[in-house]
């Protein structure tokens, strides 16, 4: 028998934990947006004294789902008119034709 006397190799240690890869917010949330930078950008605004952790994970999950939402609505858009990209004008009429996110986005100018 060969013993290891270096202290790496396989195991993590007492713990069970260590040494292993970093895993992002993002990714434990399971989502795609940035979870930490949006936390971030929460807590430089100057929107509240004190933020929480799971409010940017919140907020990222909104963000995302909105994006996701439209993004889907101007790809049917697209693919109404012949063209395999979205434009501007594709997420205007999304917007337009959704009730919901019409009330959302009323004053909102999408540039082309």
């Amino acid at each position: 028998h060969i013993i290891n006397m270096s202290g790496k190799g396989k195991g993590k240690g007492k713990s069970g934990r260590g040494s292993g890869k970093s895993v992002s917010s993002s990714s434990k949330a399971g989502l795609q947006f940035p979870v930490a930078r949006v936390g971030r950008y929460l807590k430089k605004g100057g929107y509240a004294s004190r933020v929480g952790v799971g409010a940017g994970v919140y907020l990222a999950a909104v963000l995302e789902y909105l994006c996701a939402e439209i993004l889907e609505l101007a790809g049917n858009a697209a693919r109404d008119n012949k063209k395999s990209r979205i434009v501007p004008r594709h997420i205007t009429l999304a917007v337009k034709n959704d009730e919901e996110l019409n009330k959302l986005l009323g004053g909102v100018t999408i540039a082309s």
